[in-house]
């Protein structure tokens, strides 16, 4: 099977797996993140299995789509990528959740921490567009608010630089670090480190999405 033909069959899965869901507090219909992740994976010149698991890579976490089908479809590689970004454990409090996104990062392996950060630049960029229109009134559409979520991107980043030396000057790294200072400015120490340690977060009820 060709690249071309990989890309354009995980692209029907994805607009199939994701109709009817739109990113968060607007009428934009969710697969064109994916499509922008698979872009952004593209446009730096990653493998064919690395493009085709960042548009597939919300499938576990967001629809019926199984690792089982992922492998079938598109093998193991892609589905071993697609598994360690999703987080389906939804029982435990957000700040866990997050604080066990940014924990495993750190020793992921390179395609992984690759597509994380497509995800997350393109998640900026909405939030960016969004913050330009409509100001911090934003955040309320969020499950935590400003501070967490400038917590958890800054965290991210910290984790995605470990490990891997491949991902350290990678572009999307870079490019990520960027997203992360249009939105929140200037990194703040105490935003840096806090919630990092264990005990370190606050108590709060489980909460899907970012």
């Amino acid at each position: 099977m060709s690249q071309a033909t990989k890309i354009s069959q995980a692209i029907e899965l994805a607009a199939k797996a994701h109709s009817g869901q739109y990113r968060k507090g607007s009428s934009v219909p969710y697969v064109w993140h994916p499509l922008s992740v698979g872009k952004l994976l593209e446009d730096t010149g990653c493998s064919s299995q690395t493009i085709v698991a960042g548009i597939l890579h919300d499938l576990v976490e967001d629809t019926s789509v199984t690792i089982g089908e992922i492998t079938q479809r598109f093998g193991g590689e892609v589905a071993e990528i697609v598994q360690s970004c999703s987080v389906t454990d939804r029982s435990m409090p957000w700040e866990e959740r997050k604080k066990t996104v940014i924990d495993n990062l750190k020793t992921a392996r390179f395609e992984v921490k690759i597509v994380v950060a497509a995800d997350k630049i393109d998640n900026l960029r909405a939030t960016a567009a969004d913050l330009a229109k409509l100001g911090d009134k934003v955040w309320k559409r969020f499950n935590r608010g400003r501070e967490k979520q400038e917590w958890y991107y800054r965290n991210v980043l910290v984790s995605l630089r470990e490990g891997a030396g491949q991902a350290t000057d990678h572009p999307l790294i870079r490019t990520l670090e960027l997203e992360i200072e249009r939105v929140f400015g200037m990194q703040s120490p105490a935003i840096a480190y806090w919630g990092t340690e264990s005990g370190g977060m606050p108590d709060a009820a489980g909460e899907k999405d970012e």
